[in-house]
């Protein structure tokens, strides 16, 4: 537990959980919104087979690179502020997308608004870390699970929202969950008068001293958190878009495999309670990584093996695997002492790691196109499994991204940002 965070008052924790929560409620909406409804965009804008693989691989792409950016952002700039000009990129993108009168237009704004909730991803972690060191557990266990619900909202109320209205309407709503995302961090970026920028002195420390920079290239916990969370995300990524067409080839109707969809999303809700609240008492949390890495491997088999029979069994065990990625959230601050080193390690994790799972959904849809078969696709997805558990094996140590800078004297003067 990092001392290097200031004492916050009781009405500015609750502010800053407030901000918290919400801000990871409305973090999936710019992704998941959109694929339920392309039939109807593509009356009004033409999509055609490239510039649909090409959206959906614009999360992963656009999240690896504004999580490499935003530590830098932080570090000049604060957290506080770094996150309402995310959240504003990601409401002037959403809200613009729809007036677009064609595909590459739409595109464009997309990325403006995932580049928003790609800063998001970055900045959640080291907030829980500044506001609530004492309470990392519990805060990430709902800012995760708010994570869930808010991936399983979207896509669940696309298609009412658009029936009752039009599709413009549907995908340009959610920038209103955004918005409301600004009133707590305003307010407290209002209050707190006293943030402290990176160069200056931290009162638990009680003397001016600079920050050491990490450099995450160098360091063994970033690496391993970056490869942990590239497996885990291809594996989500693959199922976000390609589960309900495998589903429908193999025999399901559409509302069918559009529900297993959202029964897959919504799973992600227990194991997001689940996980921060137990793993951080587990010496070796590669224990619950296997748990969840079994769930993976026996949804993945039975899919492919069993589409038709036991679907919703198959689909609960895949969804439950998510609990890796509640894991790797959680590391980014088990893996850190500082807010700084919070922010670096997220910002790098999430940089490489939704570099590495962007690609896997386009090759996942090639191999099977090339193929003629499901099989060498879905064994894909075993190799993603490999690729996760060599991140959990390299992560499991009790070692922290602060320890990659050279002399401890100096990696104890890393203080608190934002």
């Amino acid at each position: 537990m990092s001392n290097a965070s200031p004492k916050t008052s009781l009405k500015g924790r609750i502010g800053a959980l407030l901000g918290i929560l919400l801000m990871a409620l409305s973090l999936r909406a710019a992704v998941v919104s959109v694929p339920p409804l392309l039939a109807r965009i593509q009356v009004d804008i033409e999509f055609t087979e490239f510039t649909i693989g090409l959206l959906a691989t614009l999360a992963p792409i656009v999240f690896a690179c504004f999580g490499l950016l935003t530590p830098r952002l932080i570090r000049s700039f604060g957290l506080e502020k770094t996150l309402i000009t995310a959240i504003a990129l990601a409401v002037v993108g959403q809200v613009a997308r729809v007036f677009m009168p064609e595909v590459y237009s739409f595109l464009a704004l997309s990325i403006i608004a995932l580049a928003g909730y790609g800063m998001g991803n970055v900045v959640l972690p080291p907030l829980v870390k500044k506001y609530f060191p004492d309470r990392i557990g519990l805060v990430t266990s709902g800012y995760v699970t708010m994570l869930a619900v808010g991936t399983w909202m979207a896509p669940q109320f696309s298609v009412p929202l658009a029936n009752a209205s039009d599709w413009k309407i549907s995908i340009g709503s959610w920038a209103l969950l955004s918005m409301i995302v600004l009133v707590p961090w305003i307010i407290q970026l209002v209050a707190d008068r006293n943030v402290d920028r990176p160069d200056q002195p931290v009162q638990a420390v009680g003397a001016a001293q600079p920050i050491a920079k990490i450099n995450p290239w160098k360091s063994k916990v970033a690496w391993g958190l970056a490869i942990f969370l590239a497996g885990n995300s291809a594996q989500t990524y693959v199922y976000f878009t390609w589960l309900p067409p495998y589903l429908q080839d193999r025999g399901l109707s559409e509302l069918s495999a559009g529900n297993m969809l959202a029964l897959f999303a919504i799973l992600g809700l227990p194991v997001s309670l689940l996980v921060p609240l137990w793993v951080p008492r587990l010496k070796n949390p590669i224990i619950a990584v296997l748990i969840f890495t079994a769930c993976w491997v026996s949804g993945h088999l039975g899919i492919y093996l069993s589409p038709t029979e036991g679907t919703v069994l198959w689909v609960c065990l895949a969804g439950l695997g998510q609990g890796t990625f509640a894991i790797a959230l959680l590391m980014m601050n088990l893996r850190s002492r500082t807010t700084y080193g919070s922010g670096v390690l997220s910002g790098f994790a999430q940089g490489l790691g939704y570099a590495g799972a962007g690609i896997v959904p386009l090759l996942f849809g090639v191999v099977q196109k090339s193929t003629g078969s499901w099989g060498p696709a879905f064994a894909m997805l075993g190799a993603c499994v490999l690729v996760m558990l060599i991140g959990a094996i390299i992560i499991n140590p009790s070692r922290t991204i602060e320890d990659s800078v050279e002399g401890s004297e100096k990696a104890g003067r890393l203080e608190r940002i934002g």
